[in-house]
């Protein structure tokens, strides 16, 4: 399966499972059904991240589904989920951070770290 497919695939998905029709999510979003009808088949790009973020919220996504849409929409333009260009472009330490990673972590050391901010963010 492409990557446009895996976004279109998790959109409708979601939509069907909502019970949301396709023409009325396009009205919503301010797109042409026909426009997202590509998009769920995988035969356009996944939209901008200001309709991204409308999709976001008319779905009802959850944080781990809402990052998950940024991921696919990433995979399926062949770049960085969008929500994290801006993130990482506001910090010169997590540019560093991300270049000394680059050459030298491991998995392990991804998943130790994400632990360590799951805990932190869990007040732990």
């Amino acid at each position: 399966m492409n990557d446009m497919l895996g976004f279109g695939k998790f959109i409708t998905d979601k939509r069907k499972s909502l019970g949301m029709t396709l023409r009325g999510i396009a009205s919503e979003i301010g797109i042409a059904p026909a426009y997202l009808s590509d998009i769920e088949k995988g035969r356009r790009y996944p939209p901008d991240m200001d309709k991204l973020k409308q999709m976001v919220k008319i779905l009802k996504l959850t944080e781990d589904e809402k990052n998950t849409m940024f991921d696919l929409a990433g995979e399926g333009k062949n770049k960085i989920a969008p929500d994290l260009p801006d993130y990482i472009m506001s910090s010169k330490k997590v540019r560093a951070a991300l270049r000394k990673a680059r050459k030298v972590a491991t998995e392990e050391d991804w998943e130790e770290f994400i632990k360590k901010l799951n805990n932190k963010e869990q007040g732990l």
